[in-house]
């Protein structure tokens, strides 16, 4: 297992946080529709006005789980709008779910044109909500590769994708083959990985980056020496460093 049930996502450093926000943000549980009509799971947390990037939150295997709408409102916190949605809209219904819930039988059912349709609906209801205009997806293991390829999109026009730890190569069916796609991403990109993540091969980040070069893509990829996959998502104090430099590496990006 990639991630503790029970963790939180790590603290802003205290000198990201919005004044105005220094008492904390509470996100908004939606419930959206996508393009082929399915229902699914959404939080949005508003910042205050004058957010210049909007975020759309792709979380891990687990969807829509409480991390994430945590995460959001980290990100409100931090002064960007931020929705966090559910991939499992369509073969498990809406609404949160148990620690015990087995996700994988789910997982392998989406597709790249799904969670790409439905993060549109996504974007498109914070962009209603707040009036944003740039906005970026910040994606997580899972969901850093489908950030990734949500880069590729012309109809979702994103201004800059992010990625955590997310696969850089097919691990089933219908997964995105994202070496192959990079050099397709039509914005900047962020690529944070784990040093020691042995999903994610130092040579595999390697080839990543030269493809982005190739593509003439803008980008920038870090590698966190020692940390594992899912450093962002733990508990471990050891930790700490790599996240809070993380979280000064994702809001720069997005306020660049």
């Amino acid at each position: 297992m990639c991630f503790d049930y029970d963790s939180s996502p790590p603290e802003l450093p205290f000198d990201l946080v919005v004044p105005a926000m220094a008492g904390g943000a509470a996100a908004e549980p939606l419930e959206l529709t996508s393009a082929d009509g399915t229902r699914f799971s959404a939080a949005l947390a508003e910042a205050p006005d004058g957010a210049a990037t909007g975020v759309v939150i792709l979380p891990d295997v687990r969807g829509l789980y409480r991390f994430y709408v945590e995460l959001a409102e980290r990100f409100a916190q931090a002064g960007h709008h931020a929705i966090a949605f559910d991939y499992f809209g369509r073969t498990a219904g809406t609404g949160e779910r148990d620690d015990d819930w087995d996700y994988m039988p789910h997982v392998v059912q989406t597709t790249v044109a799904q969670v790409q349709a439905d993060a549109l609906a996504a974007l498109q209801t914070l962009r209603d909500r707040t009036g944003v205009g740039a906005a970026a997806t910040v994606g997580f293991c899972f969901g850093g590769s489908q950030s990734f390829a949500a880069g590729t999109s012309a109809e979702l026009a994103l201004d800059r994708v992010v990625g955590f730890y997310g696969s850089l190569v097919p691990r089933r069916e219908g997964a995105p083959a994202v070496l192959e796609l990079a050099a397709d991403i039509r914005c900047p990109v962020l690529g944070l990985f784990g040093g020691a993540d042995e999903a994610i091969p130092a040579d595999q980040v390697e080839a990543f980056a030269h493809k982005l070069e190739e593509g003439g893509v803008e980008h920038e990829i870090h590698v966190y020496p020692g940390a594992p996959h899912s450093f962002f998502d733990r508990k471990y104090d050891e930790h700490a460093e790599a996240c809070e430099d993380a979280w000064r590496r994702v809001l720069g990006f997005l306020g660049a």
